[in-house]
């Protein structure tokens, strides 16, 4: 599990809670920030107005994307590297068919399709064409994953500012009663509390944290076909190595060499 976004949110939310109950109403002053209508208003109206923008199978697979949040990242590059390496130094001693028994070992699919498409005598472009059209795949599908956060980001202050205008016009038909004022403008805006609580303590992050994840993806996935191709073109392991830890940060880089052990 990943710690950061499970402490995350959880530290988000309490420091809110501790910010309101630490007044001089104390924890009774929570419920100051509770008002139905306002949550069938903003949170209502901005998952309805999600719904109606994608359909039933991307809005579902929407809300389960936040669960992508809590996964401890599975993508070791080092590690990749180095298998890649090691595959290299098969194929320069045995040549690029002996690569087809040694990919029946691999776990990750997208490794494994580039390596059968070498043994099958693919032409390199033609490996490059289909491997980055797959990436593109990948990625677009990551993207509408995203794209669902970012846009309920984007209606939850929208929907909380209706709520609020609706509020105000309830409010000033109430004018002649001067003590309700004060009250209803509290409740006209809570809707949009709730609206920007939506958007900076849920939908932004879990976007955020969805891009960084799908980031480090593509760049292992640009390393296996850099790797791959390279292979495929015969270079030295050595060379090949130095390649690919150039999309690495410098202190990766000196992880990632211990890791190979500088075969060559």
């Amino acid at each position: 599990m990943d710690l950061a976004s499970l402490i995350g949110i959880i530290m988000c939310i309490a420091l809110v809670v501790f910010a309101i109950a630490s007044g001089d109403e104390g924890l009774g002053a929570l419920m100051n920030f509770v008002d139905f209508q306002s949550v069938l208003i903003t949170i209502g109206g901005s998952v309805c107005a999600v719904l109606t923008s994608n359909s039933m199978k991307d809005f579902l697979g929407g809300l389960k994307s936040i669960s992508l949040i809590f996964k401890a990242p599975s993508l070791d590059t080092s590690g990749i590297i180095k298998k890649i390496i090691d595959l290299s130094n098969v194929a320069r001693k045995e040549g690029l068919l002996s690569l087809e028994e040694a990919a029946g070992d691999l776990n990750d699919e997208f490794l494994k399709k580039g390596i059968l498409l070498i043994v099958d005598g693919t032409d390199p472009d033609l490996v490059r064409a289909i491997m980055e059209t797959e990436l593109v795949s990948i990625d677009a599908r990551h993207k509408k994953r995203m794209g669902f956060w970012d846009g309920l980001a984007g209606m939850g202050p929208a929907w909380g500012m209706i709520g609020t205008l609706v509020g105000l016009i309830n409010m000033l038909k109430n004018m002649a009663d001067a003590s309700s004022v004060g009250p209803a403008m509290a409740v006209a805006l809570i809707t949009t509390f709730y609206g920007s609580m939506l958007a900076n303590w849920i939908c932004i992050p879990v976007s955020a944290k969805l891009k960084a994840n799908n980031d480090e993806e593509m760049m292992v996935k640009e390393i296996m076909i850099e790797g791959l191709l390279s292979i495929q073109a015969g270079e030295n392991p050595r060379v090949i190595e130095e390649k690919l830890k150039s999309f690495l940060a410098p202190a990766e880089r000196a992880m990632a060499s211990s890791e190979v052990g500088g075969e060559g």
